[in-house]
């Protein structure tokens, strides 16, 4: 395959960025998108040009690392991580932009990296259990409905790449924060601190920057754990649960 990438490039976070157009070609059709880049940039460095920066790690779909807008979409045109996307996925000869993460919680840092701290700061706000529960009790010595089995389990997928926030048109971050709230919440061990963890995450959430949820439904479409849109729902109660109890006291 030959294609051409229109790649943001940005020397770093206080630098003007800008579109800079390459031609890969010999890609082939099974490999990721991201060893595409790396193809890309293997021709950079032997033309003596820096390399594209952009964020990586297990290329397993399951720490969250990749973070690229591709032609539009948020980890591209399938739903699945940015590393297992495959180049597949375009046809011979096409034009791929790729850019960062756009939210102004999110600033660049260089070319396709951008800060994504703003993450770590609502779960240190919040999602962990504190609570004295002793040593870790045998597997089956506090029964846990399996219904909160399941919704804790399907929140818990959230690996924080970001794309939730990249797809929403107002740069929210609520299907981020409340998949960390719930996925705590709904256990027996996450219970004492219930109330106090949703109202400090949602506060660290709105000092960091991020934009209002008006519920576009465009964060679930392009999340790749399959996070569904009601967690924010089930979020929204917790924390208006949670401000009524603490109006009370």
């Amino acid at each position: 395959m030959k294609l051409t990438l229109r790649v943001w490039r940005q020397r770093n976070a206080d630098a003007e960025g800008g579109m800079s157009t390459y031609e890969v070609d010999g890609i082939s059709p099974d490999m990721s998108f991201l060893e595409m880049l790396d193809v890309l940039n293997e021709q950079l460095i032997l033309a003596g040009e820096e390399p594209v920066a952009f964020d990586h790690d297990c290329r397993e779909g399951i720490c969250g690392a990749c973070s690229l807008v591709i032609n539009g979409d948020a980890h591209g045109p399938e739903r699945t991580t940015t590393c297992q996307l495959h180049m597949r996925s375009f046809q011979d000869g096409d034009t791929i932009d790729i850019e960062p993460w756009r939210a102004a919680a999110f600033p660049v840092i260089k070319d396709l990296v951008v800060d994504r701290s703003a993450f770590d700061r609502i779960i240190q706000a919040g999602g962990y259990v504190t609570a004295p529960t002793g040593a870790a009790p045998e597997a089956h010595a506090t029964p846990v409905p399996k219904a909160d089995a399941d919704f804790a389990f399907e929140h818990a997928e959230c690996i924080g790449c970001g794309a939730c926030v990249a797809a929403c048109p107002n740069g929210a971050a609520m299907l981020f924060t409340s998949a960390k709230v719930n996925h705590l919440n709904v256990l027996p061990q996450g219970a004492p601190e219930r109330e106090t963890r949703v109202l400090d995450m949602v506060a660290r959430m709105d000092e960091e920057g991020f934009g209002g949820c008006t519920l576009a439904g465009e964060c679930a479409t392009a999340c790749p754990k399959g996070i569904p849109l009601m967690s924010i729902t089930s979020m929204n109660k917790e924390w208006l649960r949670a401000t009524r109890r603490a109006a009370k006291r």
